[in-house]
């Protein structure tokens, strides 16, 4: 049974517009920073939309990102940003989960599921301008695999060798958490021994942000105050912010890190998934099918809402996806009102899309296991459904956890929750 020898979390890495490194974007995060800044990756002076969450440089930050760090020269023309990220952050995970294994039957028994929303579609549109400036036949032959959705994977099987089952979940904002919720299942299933999952997405573009600006989901009203665009939850919310980055985690069975000598960070302890069969891009306003999602996430991992301490919400800062997410919280959690600590941390690190649902689950994992829940910036005057549970705004809040829950949704009606909790 999972609860004998559960599945835990020994790896973790991270690249936002916080910065690279888990603990630098936990201090940071905790600290109330803000990676929201005017973009300036390419010419927005037609845009409505001037801001995004974009990852430092590492030389105007030094915790920012490098590729050299990371790839080899020769090969950074050959993947597009989100891949470098995913790169980037694989590193990190498994240099911590201590997971380098030198035997092909180890490497056999090793999957990697890495999802993204978008995949390259910097690169696309840089295609697109080469053939209407240049012509076809300037293209690189890398142009193809070099955006394509799968390849963040692909290069994390090919870099160190694992040759276990591999995929990508494309579902929207909740690739990565259906991404980590598949490597349990695999885990579970006893298809893998270990699983480095999450998600990648680096589509802060023109295409991206010329196109969700059209829908009217992004943020054009705070243009001239960044750091303050991304607000969650609250009643002068003006639309969700877009942001870059990656985040994975390496897990495994209890029993497995601890033969070989791997530190558990947390049980990976339940997951539930639904569709909501309603609309291309808002979910129902009751919330039913994400509320399904979270009871599914319930009793994978045989917990009742009373005890779930804290929620990581998806809420994006828009008015239909966040007035959707708490009704479907105070559908299920009606019993921890003024109990339950629900913090929203896009408020700081803007919406990665696809990779946001593991940045998120890291963030989840680290307030369990630092007992801190981070705060969710600019909550100034929260909606009414929000102020029956204790919304941490301010500051972070400082409390014993057992249970963490960490949701992620997605365009099309996808749901996804996840639970973590303490190693027993």
């Amino acid at each position: 049974m999972v609860h004998k020898d559960p599945v835990v979390v020994t790896g973790m890495g991270v690249v936002s517009p916080l910065g690279v490194g888990v603990e630098t974007n936990w201090r940071r995060l905790l600290e109330g920073r803000s990676g929201i800044v005017t973009n300036d990756r390419f010419d927005v002076s037609g845009f409505s939309c001037t801001i995004a969450g974009l990852v430092p440089p590492k030389e105007t930050d030094i915790h920012g990102f490098d590729p050299r760090e990371w790839v080899d020269a020769r090969d950074i023309r050959k993947m597009d940003r989100f891949i470098q990220y995913g790169l980037a952050a694989t590193a990190e995970a498994l240099a911590q989960a201590v997971w380098m294994p030198e035997d092909e039957g180890a490497r056999a028994r090793t999957a990697i599921i890495i999802g993204t929303g978008v995949g390259g579609s910097p690169l696309m549109a840089e295609a697109v301008k080469t053939i209407l400036t240049r012509g076809p036949r300037r293209l690189s032959p890398f142009t193809v695999p070099a955006f394509l959705a799968n390849l963040a994977a692909g290069w994390v099987s090919i870099r160190y060798g694992f040759t276990g089952p591999i995929g990508a979940p494309v579902t929207a904002c909740a690739a990565a958490g259906q991404a980590i919720g598949d490597g349990l299942r695999l885990i579970l299933t006893g298809e893998a021994d270990v699983v480095v999952c999450g998600g990648a997405e680096g589509s802060v573009d023109p295409i991206s942000i010329g196109g969700f600006a059209a829908s009217r989901a992004l943020c054009t009203a705070f243009n001239h105050a960044p750091e303050e665009a991304s607000r969650p939850f609250d009643r002068d919310r003006a639309g969700f912010v877009l942001a870059e980055g990656s985040g994975i985690l390496v897990i495994e069975r209890l029993s497995h890190a601890r033969a070989r000598g791997a530190t558990p960070l947390a049980v990976l302890a339940g997951y539930g998934t639904t569709a909501d069969a309603y609309h291309l891009t808002a979910g129902h306003p009751d919330g039913r099918s994400a509320a399904a999602a979270m009871r599914q996430a319930l009793s994978m991992a045989g917990l009742a809402a009373e005890d779930i301490d804290h929620i990581n919400a998806h809420s994006t800062s828009t008015e239909v996806g966040d007035a959707a997410e708490l009704a479907a919280i105070s559908s299920v959690f009606a019993s921890r009102e003024k109990a339950l600590a629900i913090a929203a941390t896009k408020s700081s690190t803007g919406h990665l899309l696809g990779a946001a649902g593991a940045i998120e689950a890291i963030f989840s994992v680290m307030a369990l296991r630092e007992g801190v829940v981070p705060a969710t910036l600019n909550l100034k005057n929260p909606d009414e459904a929000a102020s029956r549970f204790d919304m941490v705004a301010g500051k972070p809040s400082h409390r014993k956890l057992r249970h963490v829950l960490s949701n992620a949704f997605g365009f099309g009606g996808v749901n996804a929750s996840l639970i973590f909790s303490q190693i027993p």
